[in-house]
């Protein structure tokens, strides 16, 4: 079962058009399951027109939506973007912003609706693809998104945020957790 977790805007930026902006999660078989739902004026947002998926930097530059995964106890963490137009973008981090090599096998399923008054982003993520654990540890997450304005202006959505700027990196934030060998730890 899949529970609502709000989004909330970073205190430093404004957009009154969104009215709601949850997300979603939940394991189903090999995937880890991600849906990000926002409604209100859609019409104030910059969505990129759906295409073939391919990967591609910088989608955070835009609208996109966002994953962070770290294993319960470890530095390393890994960064999933999401865009409506099915681009995608994944990296590895050994420890805060410090890149290092990864290997994703899959490209993530990225489905979108959109309406004038909603948008929903649904993933599908390989669990082969997500960061490599011991048995009974856990997974650490980080829920987020940028919203570009049809004017151009960025906003930042997390479950929490940090003072100072935004920051979706800080290991502070990965507020939720869930466990594949155990599925009623969410």
């Amino acid at each position: 079962m899949m529970l609502d977790y709000k989004m909330l805007i970073h205190p430093n930026n404004d957009l009154n058009a969104i009215d709601n902006f949850v997300v979603r999660f939940e394991l189903i078989d090999d995937y880890l399951h991600l849906q990000y739902e926002l409604t209100g004026g859609i019409g104030a947002l910059k969505i990129p027109t759906a295409q073939a998926p391919y990967a591609v930097d910088g989608l955070w530059q835009h609208t996109c939506f966002e994953a962070f995964i770290a294993v319960n106890g470890e530095e390393r963490y890994y960064e999933f973007n999401f865009s409506p137009s099915s681009a995608w973008a994944a990296y590895a981090f050994s420890a805060y912003r410090h890149r290092s090599a990864g290997i994703f096998k899959n490209v993530p399923i990225i489905k979108c609706i959109q309406t004038q008054k909603s948008l929903l982003v649904d993933v599908l993520i390989a669990a082969v693809d997500l960061p490599m654990k011991l048995e009974d540890q856990s997974f650490q997450l980080n829920l987020t998104a940028v919203l570009e304005t049809t004017d151009g202006e960025l906003s930042y959505w997390a479950l929490q945020h940090p003072d100072g700027a935004p920051d979706f990196h800080q290991r502070n934030n990965f507020i939720l957790s869930f466990n594949p060998n155990n599925p009623q730890e969410l």
